[in-house]
């Protein structure tokens, strides 16, 4: 059995078993709850499992969500900005109606104003004592609407500091939804949008796109536990990042892989890059083991794809992918170039 087959019959499981935990529990069959409950079963936190158990049978949607923001799942991060949104939009339908109310005692107050004067001025033998209660009362109402003004004025500016501290929180969040928690590298929705923003031009700029497989990364995983794991993932992730340029780009698309995205490069640069840091891996990570067969180095398969030769962000990721999955099925040449003929 190839090992392409062996993740897919794996996907395929981990996907059946995340169905099975929600039809148990009786939750709704959303994007972003089986995500959710594929962190759950498969993820590093296991305090997303415990906090899901804690909600017991049919949990609601409301508090699956709230779970799903607590730990910035990617597939939530809508849900943040859908949020923040609508608290905004509250908030200053809130503030419309306070100036509303101001407008209103504004013209309530000039309306008191021009009777008192028609009252002082139509009456020329009006007391002392009345035109006295005139103007006291003529002062109780300015007073009353300086008071509503600065109540006011305090008001809109709690409401302003809301909107600022919600912003605020929907930047942390697009910045936590957009990084991958273990390495601390841009993730396959970075990935995306800078693919997205690529494209955005009249005209396709030159750049490559290439993807890193760690080979057997699966049953490294198994063999020795996902804290070893996730280390060689960190130590990976510092590698890349101190490899490429400051203007270039890598992210961890998932799992295993990572992506990189090089502007203003042509096929034999691409490779050149492509070569350099499949080398940089083999030569440089090595971790210690007691199996003799076991070489304590790591190796991996990498696929290039040009941008020249994909008129879309999708069809480059894809281009990109059908190589990466054409030298991982041959050991023997693990660099791979996407070509249209193919």
């Amino acid at each position: 059995m190839t090992e392409t087959k062996a993740r897919e019959q794996s996907a395929s499981s981990d996907l059946h078993k995340v169905g099975l935990s929600m039809t148990k529990l009786k939750v709704s069959g959303l994007p972003r709850n089986y995500q959710l409950f594929h962190e759950a079963l498969f993820g590093q936190n296991r305090n997303i499992a415990t906090e899901i158990a804690a909600l017991g049978a049919n949990p609601s949607q409301a508090m699956l969500d709230d779970i799903g923001l607590k730990y910035h799942l990617v597939s939530h991060c809508g849900l943040v900005a859908d949020k923040s949104q609508a608290d905004a939009v509250r908030m200053l339908r809130e503030v419309g109606e306070q100036l509303a109310e101001g407008l209103r005692r504004k013209q309530s107050f000039m309306r008191t104003v021009e009777t008192v004067k028609h009252s002082v001025t139509g009456d020329a033998t009006q007391s002392l004592a009345s035109f006295s209660a005139e103007m006291d009362f003529l002062n109780a109402s300015l007073s009353n609407l300086l008071l509503y003004e600065t109540e006011l004025t305090e008001k809109l500016r709690g409401e302003m500091e809301k909107l600022e501290t919600l912003e605020k929180g929907t930047a942390v969040a697009r910045a936590a939804a957009s990084t991958d928690r273990i390495t601390g590298l841009p993730n396959q929705v970075a990935l995306l949008s800078r693919l997205t923003e690529l494209y955005d031009g009249d005209e396709i700029p030159s750049a490559a796109l290439i993807l890193i497989d760690i080979d057997d990364f699966r049953l490294f995983n198994s063999k020795y536990g996902p804290q070893p794991a996730n280390m060689l993932l960190k130590k990976l992730g510092a590698l890349f990042r101190k490899t490429i340029k400051k203007d270039d780009f890598v992210a961890r698309m998932g799992n295993d892989d990572f992506g990189f995205l090089f502007s203003n490069v042509g096929l034999d640069v691409a490779r050149t890059i492509a070569a350099r840091l499949r080398s940089s891996v083999e030569e440089t990570m090595v971790y210690s083991t007691s199996d003799k067969t076991d070489p304590g180095r790591v190796t991996v398969s990498v696929g290039i794809a040009l941008s020249s030769d994909a008129p879309s962000p999708a069809r480059l990721l894809a281009n990109a992918q059908a190589a990466l999955a054409s030298a991982q099925s041959n050991r023997r040449q693990p660099l791979q170039i996407y070509a249209r003929a193919s």
